[in-house]
């Protein structure tokens, strides 16, 4: 897989259900870290398979990514579409359905269940995939965004390892 387009950036599509808890912590988490690593090719976004477009975030999502001192407040959902698809250079989703959603639309090898991407050892749900904290606690909240982090970090260096040199 070569990471960067023609265009010279890369597009890291994160995919949840509904676009308002895992895929756009996801999202704030790795611009927060692509920031932090300095990269500035690198475009990040988010979207769900049931989403209902322009949906703010859950209030729980919120609390826990203000919390880690990121701002998720201005985030509006976004549905899954071929265009999106096939757009992003780098599909990574919460669960396995999703996985297949997103081939169903022309993904291809292109897209990855997260924690698979990065190899990780994770506690996932029956689903194969993190885990909805969708009407949860804010403790559900803040271990789906801890869990998110880790493997967002390992995404990226995995990233960086496909690059170009």
């Amino acid at each position: 897989m070569d990471p960067v387009n023609d265009t010279g950036s890369f597009r890291l599509l994160f995919v949840c259900t509904g676009n308002t808890c895992r895929s756009p912590m996801a999202e704030v988490i790795a611009r927060h870290q692509i920031t932090e690593l300095g990269w500035s090719e690198v475009d990040v976004g988010s979207a769900g398979v049931s989403a209902w477009e322009g949906s703010p975030p859950s209030g729980g999502a919120v609390r826990a990514a203000a919390a880690n001192g990121l701002d998720l407040s201005g985030h509006s959902s976004t549905y899954l579409s071929q265009e999106l698809v096939e757009k992003a250079d780098l599909i990574l989703t919460m669960s396995a359905s999703h996985v297949v959603r997103a081939q169903e639309l022309g993904a291809g090898e292109k897209v990855a269940l997260l924690p698979a991407f990065t190899d990780a050892q994770v506690d996932m749900d029956r689903v194969g995939g993190i885990p909805d904290p969708i009407g949860g606690s804010d403790e559900e909240y803040a271990g789906t965004f801890e869990v998110l982090y880790g493997l967002i970090e390992l995404a990226l260096m995995r990233i960086q390892s496909l690059r170009k040199p």
